[in-house]
C-alpha cells in the first residue's frame, strides 16, 4: 500500500525536495495533505501537480485567493494556523514531514503525534524547544520520530544493527559554512548575500544563516541529545569543509561508524520516509576518486560563539533552550532585514536569554510563553 504523506511546510527547501522524492516514487508515496505559510502561488502548483486531500495556508489573509485558484479540483482548502495542525491529524494520514521552520513546528507536532502519526522530523527546533516533553510524548503514544537532518540520519543509520551496545560519543559534522576561514575582524562586515552563499548545501535562508554562525550545529547538538538519549558531554562537533561525512558514532571499544555521502538532502528524505528499507534512487552517487583527502579541525567558538551558547542552553535545561532558540529566529530575521550585523547575532542571542525567567520543567503553554516573551524583548531592544 502507498504511503500518504502530510508535508507541513511544503512550499520550503526540505518540502519541496520531499515532493521530488515523492514524485520520483509514486508506487510508494501519496500526497495526502500540504501547507504553506505566505507562498500561495507555489502552494497553488504543488496542490494542482499534486492532487492532496486537502492543503492549508496558514496565513489567512491569501484564503481567498488559494479557493479561488483551486476551485475546479476536488481538493479542499483551509486557512490559519490551528488548521496546519489539524490536517496532520487526518485519519488517512500515514505520516507526517514535519518541515516547518522554527517554533511554529512544535504544536503541530505535538498533535501528531497525539493522533498516532510516525513523524519524519526536519524541523529541529521542536525538539530544540521540548525535547523532553516530546520524546516523552512520543513514547507515550508509540509513535517514531525519524530524523530528516542530515547528520542525525547519519546517526540513526551508524545505530541500525548495534542493539544495546553502549554509545561512547556522537560526532557531528559541519562544513564550517561560508566563513570558516575568515578573522574575526572580517566577520564584522560580511553582508547577508555573502551569509546566504552556503559552500555544500542548499538550504532555506534561515538555517543558511544558522550554518554561518553555526548556530545550526548548536541547534543538532539539543536535537541529537533528546533523538538518541545521550548526554551533552558525550557529543562532539568537528569541522569537515568536505561535507562527505555526514556524522559518526563512536562505541565503547572504540569502534567509529560513519554515514558518506554527497551533500543531497533527498537521500536521508527518501531514508525517513522508507524506513526501515531503502529504496533504490537515481541520486548522484559519491566518487571517492575526487577526493584526494578528507579534513577535520576543531569548531573555532571564539569567532563562532553561537555554539557555546548551544551547549550552555543545553546543561541549563528548562526553558533556557526555548529561550536560546527564540532570540536566534529574532536575531537572523533582524540579520536578513539589515537591523544587525553578522556579529551581532550572538551577542544578542546571550543579552536576550539572560533577560527571560528560568523555569526548571516548563510546560508546552510555558515554553510558548518564553517564546513570546524572548521575541519581544529582543524586538524591543533592537527598536530602543
Amino acid at each position: 500500500m502507498k504511503k500518504k504523506i502530510a508535508i507541513l511546510g511544503s512550499t520550503g527547501s526540505i518540502g519541496t525536495q520531499t515532493l521530488q522524492v515523492i514524485a520520483a516514487k509514486p508506487e510508494f508515496f501519496e500526497v495526502e495533505t500540504l501547507t504553506a505559510d505566505n507562498n500561495v502561488d507555489l502552494l497553488t502548483n504543488q496542490a494542482i501537480r499534486f492532487q492532496p486531500n486537502a492543503v492549508v495556508i496558514g496565513n489567512k489573509d491569501h484564503y481567498s485567493k488559494l479557493k479561488e485558484a483551486l476551485a475546479q479540483y476536488p481538493i479542499k482548502i483551509y486557512a490559519g494556523y490551528d488548521a496546519v495542525a489539524q490536517v496532520a491529524t487526518l485519519p488517512s494520514v500515514d505520516m507526517v514531514m514535519m518541515a516547518m521552520v522554527g517554533f511554529s513546528g512544535l504544536f503541530p507536532t505535538v498533535k501528531a503525534i497525539e493522533a498516532g502519526k510516525n513523524i519524519a522530523l526536519a524541523n529541529k527546533e521542536t525538539l530544540v524547544v521540548a525535547g523532553e516533553i516530546i520524546t516523552k510524548l512520543a513514547i507515550r503514544h508509540q509513535v517514531a520520530i525519524l530524523p530528516v537532518d542530515s547528520e542525525h540520519s547519519a546517526i540513526f543509520q551508524c545505530l541500525k544493527g548495534e542493539g544495546d551496545n553502549d554509545i561512547e560519543k556522537i560526532i557531528l559534522t559541519a562544513s564550517g559554512g561560508p566563513f570558516r576561514t575568515k578573522t574575526a575582524d572580517e566577520l564584522a562586515y560580511v553582508t547577508k548575500e555573502e551569509a546566504l552563499r552556503h559552500p555544500s548545501w542548499s538550504m532555506g535562508a534561515k538555517i543558511t544563516i544558522d550554518s554561518a554562525t553555526l548556530m545550526n550545529k548548536g541547534l543538532e547538538v539539543i536535537e541529537a541529545r533528546w533523538l538518541f538519549d545521550v548526554p551533552p558531554d558525550d557529543i562532539e562537533v568537528l569541522i569537515h569543509p568536505q561535507s562527505v561525512i555526514h556524522s559518526m558514532v563512536q562505541f565503547r571499544d572504540g569502534s567509529v561508524k560513519a554515514q558518506l555521502g554527497v551533500p543531497d538532502m533527498k537521500v536521508p528524505i527518501q531514508y525517513a520516509l522508507s524506513y526501515p528499507h531503502r529504496l533504490q534512487s537515481d541520486f548522484q552517487r559519491i566518487d571517492f576518486a575526487k577526493y584526494a583527502s578528507l579534513t577535520f579541525e576543531k569548531p573555532d567558538v571564539k569567532r563562532f560563539p553561537a555554539l557555546n551558547l548551544a551547549f550552555s542552553a543545553l546543561k541549563d535545561g528548562g526553558n533556557r533552550p526555548c529561550a536560546m532558540n527564540a532570540a536566534n529566529e529574532a536575531a537572523v530575521d533582524a540579520f536578513l532585514k539589515g537591523r544587525i550585523g553578522f556579529t551581532d547575532i550572538p551577542k544578542r542571542i546571550e543579552k536576550a536569554m539572560q533577560q527571560v525567567a528560568y523555569i526548571a520543567n516548563p510546560t508546552l503553554n510555558q515554553l510558548q510563553e518564553t517564546h513570546r516573551e524572548t521575541v519581544e524583548k529582543f524586538w524591543l531592544k533592537i527598536k530602543s
